[in-house]
Formats: C-alpha cells, structure tokens, sequence
C-alpha cells in the first residue's frame, strides 16, 4: 500500500463529486511530469490526501488503476495549458473529513516527515508548490494529519458517468466537424463500441484473437490500438491498422494495459498482472508462445501502446 497527496484547487469539485482524479499525461511541451507519471504508479487500495484551498478536508481509496481519458468535459476551461486530448483518469473513493486539517499550522513536524524531493508543499511556508499535483508521501504523513483514519472501506466509486460525459463530448465535437459528411461521422461514433467499418477494416490485417486464435467474428472484438479516446483525427478512429480482433477478455486486459505486444507479436505482461489469473483464464502458455509480426502500418500504434497505456 502507497499513500499519496494531491494539489487539486482547480479541480477538487468536480473530482471529489465525480469519484476520481485527472491530469495530463505529459507536460504542455511534450515532457514527462513526475507528477502526471505518479497516476499511473497508484494502485488499488492506496490512499489519498485531497489538498486544496490550503486545508484538507477529504481523503479517499483508489479503486482502480488509471484510465486513459482526454480531459472530462466538467473541468470546463480549467487547465487552458493542459494538454486536454490525453490524460489520466484515477478512480478514487473519497470520504470527508469532519474536521479540516490546514497542514500550514503544523509545518514544524511536517518538515520532519514530509520528502525532501517532489514535496507537494513548501516545506518552509507549507503553501502547496506550484506544479505538484500527485505525490507520494509517507505512511507517517498519513497518520500525523488523518489520525490513522484509514479508508480502506470505502466503496468503489463509479467512474461511468464522466467516462460517459467525455464520449458524449467527442460525439459532439464530431457531429459538430463540417469536414466530415454524415456517413464518416456515424461511422467514427460506431467504431467507438468496436462496429461497423472499423471492425471491417481491421480484416486487412488480423484474421483472429492473436492471443486464443479465435476467428469466429461474433466472439471477437475490434479493439483500438490507440483507445477511441485518445485518437485526434478521423483517419485514426477508422484505421483498420490501428485495430486488433481480440476475445472479450484479452480486449479488457489490452484496453486497460496490462498487456501489450511488441513489434514481432510477442506478449508483453505487466509487472502488475497477478500471473495466477491468467492461467486461470487460460492465458498463461498464450503469453508465452511466439507471436507473429505487425504489419508496418500498425507499428505506430503498437509503439503508442507500449508507451502510453501499457502498465510497466
């Protein structure tokens, strides 16, 4: 179990009522943050400090591990410098507190405590530092500021809605482009959920599930490389080279990355995959099998995968 801290002023409304945190996945100029990065090193179970407007007054249990989102429609026009096409979206269940803690007025003790690099406060004025948004902090941070009040309880938020609201908003920026004719639009919204041309397309390149070489077409589904999402462009959304035909349960474990491929079609598994579950599934001599390699126009994406939503 980890325990973390956040700086969320802006956005502490809507995270706190919506069950979940978000930030970009990078800087504006394209650089890592260690900040954003920490989204995806929380798991379930660890706990979070909610900080803003100089006090805490909530802290919560992430549910799950983060999802790749662009930035949810209710931020508004918050975070005009944020990259808002690709994101990370924590589920956290948050519970309040029934007496605000204002860190300020025990800096003296949280100096001792608190990490020398990445704090997510002054360690001289205790005012949040600017450009902190998720830090870890120590299990002693934890205990002096909550009382060892430990939120493991809590239930499991859902995060439907604002992933529903986010869909809804690109459907809307889609139905809105007057560069695409109503064929292509329906076409995008349809490939969301995996049919319609897209699935079609993908044919051109794979024939069956790479992991349980199924290829019956009504057990398959056509699962974007680059998530619907996340994807910038029209060409994107309807590239067959930017699909795979995968059964329910490898498309869930591909989509939420906790596996990936690498350019010859061998498995990558994430560090944090309970093994046990896919023998389980059936899946363990699978992972472990030669694959076959991408075609060259579906290297980019798998490399996007890899990189972007593959758990290392």
């Amino acid at each position: 179990m980890r325990y973390w801290w956040v700086n969320h002023k802006q956005t502490s409304h809507h995270e706190i009522a919506g069950g979940f945190l978000w930030s970009p996945m990078y800087k504006a100029d394209g650089r890592h943050n260690h900040f954003y990065d920490n989204m995806r090193e929380a798991a379930p179970g660890d706990a979070v400090i909610s900080f803003a407007n100089a006090q805490i007054c909530f802290i919560g249990v992430v549910s799950d591990f983060a999802i790749p989102t662009p930035k949810p429609p209710v931020f508004g026009n918050t975070g005009e410098n944020w990259d808002k096409n690709s994101g990370w979206l924590l589920p956290v269940s948050w519970k309040k507190l029934s007496v605000p803690v204002r860190p300020k007025q025990v800096i003296e003790h949280l100096r001792k405590i608190l990490p020398l690099k990445y704090s997510p406060i002054s360690l001289k004025t205790g005012n949040g530092n600017q450009g902190a948004y998720l830090a870890e902090v120590g299990v002693a941070v934890f205990e002096f500021l909550v009382g060892g009040i430990y939120p493991l309880s809590l239930a499991a938020p859902s995060v439907i809605k604002v992933l529903d609201e986010i869909d809804e908003n690109i459907k809307k920026t889609i139905f809105a482009d007057d560069s695409l004719d109503s064929t292509t639009k329906d076409r995008l919204v349809a490939a969301r959920i995996g049919q319609g041309v897209f699935k079609d397309r993908i044919y051109e390149f794979e024939k069956f599930c790479r992991l349980t070489k199924i290829s019956t077409p009504n057990l398959l589904i056509a699962s974007h490389i680059k998530p619907w999402r996340l994807c910038t462009t029209a060409l994107e959304r309807l590239d067959g080279a930017n699909g795979l035909l995968l059964t329910p349960h490898v498309d869930f474990l591909f989509d939420r990355g906790y596996i990936s491929f690498y350019d010859n079609g061998s498995v990558l598994v994430s560090d944090r995959a309970d093994l046990s579950d896919f023998k389980l599934l059936g899946l363990d001599l699978a992972c472990g099998a030669p694959g076959f390699g991408f075609h060259p126009r579906q290297i980019e994406y798998i490399k996007f995968h890899r990189d972007n939503i593959f758990m290392k």
